[in-house]
């Protein structure tokens, strides 16, 4: 785990500048805390910030190179397989200097070319100089695990794992891209290809881009997670399910195995939900010295609705870890114009407050961290599928059938009996009328609605927005899909969107901002495509979720742990923003400089936030959206062209 930064002139006389590529290494210090390296060759710059992991030793270091000096390699991440695909690599007569996984790609190149990928089992941005062929190759992970920035010129190539590596340079503009802004304002992040800035771009999860000397390019995807066909022989038996279960078992075993691989210490999130969960269940398992050598780390809330804190020590407590608790307040939550710096595009997933908090708690006592990431998009987990299965079976149900599930009456008496997801869901179908399905899915995902976009907007930003539909995005997705049931193909379409996009960026920038590894055993591409092709049923039946993986850690974790509600990672943000973030919003959203931008109406903002202030009306997301917008606004274009952009100075940490 480091971050990466590069660039590569077209015209082979343009020597790089050693002064430009140490400033595109050293803003990622972040990443890689332990260790700095650059390799130049005429129009070809590569620069790495180390973050020590496997092979602790300066045989380990970056940019790493083979024999003869002709292929260079800058990795941001880790090659899992490393020790299998090491001896395949010595049988063909490559020969190693390190102990490191980055030494595979190295010579893995030289033996499989562009092919290497495909025989990658890991989490990886990586990026190779074949100083021979003068061809530079960048390759992302399946999942999108590993984020990598790029911008593409008539004069270049400059790349790295964050996009403020690029703005290091003066000559790269920054003008916000405002179609991607659009798409912001929708989903609460900047949704991939597109970026913030105009002209810099994310390389797709599972794809490469080929950069020839003379400016020809390739971009290449490698694969894509398949949910058909079906495994012959499983259908929706008891007996299946044990079958599924047990596999699934054996795939997350091994997954994790391959990730507690590490001369570092290493510890977990755990949030007492399922996927977390399962996870440290396996890591016990795996652990030299069992659960008492897994170290678990959660966040808590005051708020009684957002506090899972106890669940994650009721497991912990079961399991036996060495566990820690760190309770969080908006006082505790103070640093948001450092989290706005670190993201570098506006990011307005609320839980990158704790995530942050809970990487640095982390941090105290290890340098890597296993995550239950993926769990959701893979097994059907969120509660907007339980809505979604729900009503698509309403659908297919009589009319008079649905109306009386969706009687008022009724839902109040569900909620009143303790029964709340199954409540809200029946709730928002009923309020949001007869509208097409995945439209309804959106509307379940969305920050701002396309009606208080309307709102907001002025006419500058309405213009170029005009006729550019934000949810189509997901809407293709999955109509792509080749799920058995809509509900599995939002489930796809959330996996290839909202996951690289929204939760796999959340807990990369979070965790690396405090030189923090972490590691998704589920998101192994082995035992993600073995969970893709599963019968629905052994996903979701009857509202239940995730059936094949509860049935799989059914033995390891406390029962009640597979059969409580899901509560997700939320915070209180409704409750912070009448309270101690109150003045923020009115601080930020209400400056002069804010409302004198000309892309919202200034009355429309200001009655969000009043409306909310006064609890007229609940605008805790389109708040958080605007704000963490206008944090990004200050720190990334305000600045003037040329100058130099901003750190994370920690005068600047008290927001709040």
């Amino acid at each position: 785990m480091c971050g990466i930064a590069g660039l590569l002139y077209f015209d082979p006389q343009r020597a790089v500048d050693a002064g430009l590529l140490d400033r595109m290494t050293d803003v990622l210090a972040h990443r890689g805390p332990d260790g700095r390296g650059t390799h130049r060759d005429g129009p070809l710059g590569l620069g790495h910030r180390r973050l020590a992991i496997i092979d602790l030793s300066p045989d380990g270091a970056q940019p790493m190179t083979n024999e003869d000096g002709t292929v260079w390699v800058a990795l941001n991440g880790e090659i899992y397989n490393f020790q299998e695909l090491r001896p395949q690599l010595e049988a063909k007569g490559h020969r190693f200097s390190s102990k490191s996984d980055t030494e595979v790609l190295v010579h893995g190149w030289e033996e499989w070319g562009e092919r290497l990928v495909d025989r990658l089992r890991g989490m990886f941005a990586f990026a190779v100089w074949d100083a021979r062929a003068r061809r530079l190759f960048l390759a992302r992970d399946r999942f999108g695990k590993k984020p990598l920035f790029y911008r593409l010129s008539e004069d270049g190539l400059w790349f790295g794992s964050e996009a403020k590596a690029i703005l290091q340079d003066p000559a790269v503009p920054r003008v916000p891209d405002r179609l991607a802004l659009h798409e912001y304002l929708t989903y609460g992040y900047v949704p991939g290809p597109r970026s913030a800035f105009e002209g810099i771009k994310k390389l797709p999860p599972a794809h490469t881009l080929t950069v020839e000397q003379d400016g020809r390019h390739r971009l290449a995807a490698y694969w894509a997670l398949q949910l058909a066909p079906k495994h012959e022989g499983l259908g929706s038996s008891e007996a299946d399910l044990r079958r599924a279960g047990e596999r699934v078992s054996e795939l997350l075993d091994e997954a994790t195995r391959l990730r507690m691989i590490s001369d570092v210490p290493l510890g977990a999130f755990l949030s007492g939900g399922v996927d977390s969960s399962a996870v440290v269940a396996a890591m016990c398992r795996q652990s030299p010295r069992g659960a008492a050598g897994v170290r678990t780390f959660a966040i808590g809330f005051q708020e009684p609705e957002f506090d899972e804190s106890g669940w994650a020590e009721r497991v912990a407590r079961h399991l036996g870890t060495d566990h820690r608790v760190l309770m969080l307040t908006p006082d505790g939550a103070a640093g948001l114009s450092r989290i706005a710096w670190h993201y570098g595009e506006p990011f307005a997933d609320a839980s990158c407050i704790p995530t942050f908090a809970v990487s640095a708690l982390a941090r105290r006592h290890v340098t890597v961290a296993l995550s239950g990431d993926g769990g959701d998009e893979l097994f059907c987990g969120y509660k907007r599928h339980v809505g979604t299965r729900l009503r698509e079976k309403l659908q297919e149900s009589h009319p008079w059938l649905r109306g009386a599930l969706e009687n008022r009456v009724l839902i109040e008496a569900l909620r009143r009996a303790g029964r709340t997801t199954l409540a809200v869901e029946l709730s928002h179908g009923r309020w949001q009328g007869d509208i097409p399905p995945s439209d309804l899915y959106m509307t379940r995902v969305e920050h701002i609605s396309p009606a208080l976009k309307a709102e907001l907007y002025a006419d500058p930003l309405l213009l170029l927005t005009r006729g550019r539909d934000a949810r189509e995005r997901v809407r293709l997705a999955i109509a792509a899909s080749r799920g058995e049931t809509f509900t599995e193909r939002c489930a796809h379409a959330d996996a290839v969107t909202y996951l690289p996009d929204d939760i796999l960026v959340k807990v990369d920038i979070a965790s690396m901002a405090h030189g923090l590894e972490t590691r998704a055993p589920l998101l192994d591409h082995v035992l993600a495509e073995y969970v893709a092709r599963l019968p629905f049923a052994l996903k979701m039946q009857r509202l239940v979720t995730k059936r094949a993986l509860k049935r799989a850690i059914r033995d390891r974790v406390p029962g009640e742990v597979l059969t409580r509600e899901k509560m997700g990672f939320g915070v209180p943000l409704e409750h912070w923003f009448r309270g101690g973030f109150r003045s923020l919003l009115q601080e930020v959203l209400l400056d002069p400089r804010a409302l004198g931008r000309g892309l919202f109406r200034p009355e429309a903002v200001e009655r969000l936030v009043s409306d909310h202030a006064a609890g007229r009306a609940d605008h805790q997301n389109p708040l958080f959206v605007l704000l963490m917008l206008e944090l990004w606004f200050r720190l990334w274009i305000d600045p003037p062209a040329g100058s130099a952009l901003p750190a994370p100075a920690e005068e600047a940490l008290a927001v709040a």
